[in-house]
This record gives structure tokens, C-alpha cells and sequence, in this order.
């Protein structure tokens, strides 16, 4: 399935401020003449949103990381269906905050060793991958001591705890090393402009 818009996705340990930055990076490509789909994961359409509500509240010991891996790949499976396909089909930019590296961390790697499950099943039913990946690194007691901040009711992968985000964050890196294609690190300790605009600089070089 080729396209012609382009595929970004932001990755990091929770707390590393990608939502944010998906936020901001896409009122400025807008703002040079770019269509912007602005989206998010899970979720992102009406079945994966469901999805969402299911995965992201409740217990941490809810669902084991198996069910996990098969009700992510069902949610992102629907959103590529019914949006991410469709905007890139018609030329528009899709910025997506988290993708499958997300699932390859905290079920495939963080959670067992399950990272050749993720991705078979990755293989068998998602059919694109971003074209530029945008991972945010962050202390992870930076990290979770912001998103415990926010204070929402999906609270259920910080409730593990810092052990977890510091696993996560040695995980994206070396992703990031396997995936160099794609991956550009971000360093998430400076001010939110600065880090914007490096975003922007990392962005900018490809669409050019």
C-alpha cells in the first residue's frame, strides 16, 4: 500500500511531553500550507477509541501482556483502516502520537519477552510504517513524576512504576539504533521551544 503524505510518529516513556509536541509540530507544518492529521495511539477511530477506554484504565494487572499485544494490533489495525490510510492516500501529513515501537516496548519487551510476537503479528496485519520517527528521551523520574501529574483516569501503565519507565527508555534507544532509518532522538530536557524546534529541523530536512 504506498502513499503519497507522509507518516510521522512520536515515541517516548510516558511524561516525555509527545503529546505536546505532536500538538505543536502540526499548527506549524499547517501554518506552511501542510494537511494535517493530528491522531493518536490507541485510539484515533471510533473502534480503537473503545479499545483505548479498555487498555489504558482499570488495574495494572487487568490484562496480561499477550491480550494486550492482540487488542493494540486490533485498535491500530482499525485506525490504519479508517484513518491513517485514507489521509496518506490523499497526500495529507499524519502525525500519530505513538505507534507499534510503542507496542514493541511496553508489551514485546518491558512486560516479557514477547518482542518476536509483537512483531509477527505486525507483519501479518499492519500493512504501513511511519516513514520518520520522532522518539522524545527523558529521564524517566522526570518522565512519570510529570505524568502522574496530570492526574487522568488513564493511569494504568504509570501505576507500574519507575522500573518500568527506565526499562522503557533503554528499550527505545536501542530501538532506535535497530530502526536508524527512521528514528531521530530528541532530547526532551530542554524548554518546550527548543525542543519544537528541533522537531521542526528534523521534519523540515525530510519533506525537503
Amino acid at each position: 500500500m504506498t502513499s503519497q503524505g507522509l507518516f510521522i510518529s512520536f515515541e517516548g516513556i510516558d511524561g516525555s511531553g509527545k503529546s505536546t509536541q505532536t500538538k505543536r509540530l502540526a499548527k506549524r507544518l499547517q501554518q506552511d500550507g501542510h494537511e494535517v492529521v493530528l491522531t493518536r495511539e490507541p485510539g484515533g477511530s471510533v473502534g480503537a477509541e473503545e479499545i483505548r477506554a479498555l487498555v489504558l484504565k482499570g488495574d495494572p494487572d487487568r490484562w496480561s501482556a499477550e491480550t494486550e499485544i492482540l487488542l493494540f494490533t486490533a485498535a491500530r489495525r482499525d485506525h490504519l483502516e479508517c484513518t491513517i490510510l485514507p489521509a496518506l492516500a490523499s497526500g495529507k501529513t499524519v502525525i500519530c502520537d505513538r505507534f507499534a515501537d510503542s507496542t514493541r516496548m511496553y508489551q514485546g519487551l518491558s512486560r516479557g519477552d514477547l518482542r518476536k510476537l509483537v512483531d509477527c503479528l505486525h507483519t501479518l496485519m499492519i500493512p504501513r510504517n511511519p516513514d520518520i520517527t520522532l522518539l522524545i528521551d527523558m529521564d524517566p523520574e522526570i518522565g512519570l513524576s510529570r505524568a502522574k501529574a496530570r492526574s487522568t483516569k488513564e493511569e494504568r501503565f504509570e501505576d507500574f512504576g519507575l522500573q518500568l519507565q527506565q526499562t522503557m527508555r533503554t528499550g527505545f534507544l536501542a530501538l532506535a539504533k535497530e530502526y536508524s532509518d527512521r528514528f531521530r532522538v530528541i532530547d526532551g530536557h530542554g524548554s518546550a521551544d527548543n525542543i519544537a524546534a528541533d522537531i521542526y529541523a528534523q521534519i523540515t530536512a525530510v519533506i525537503r
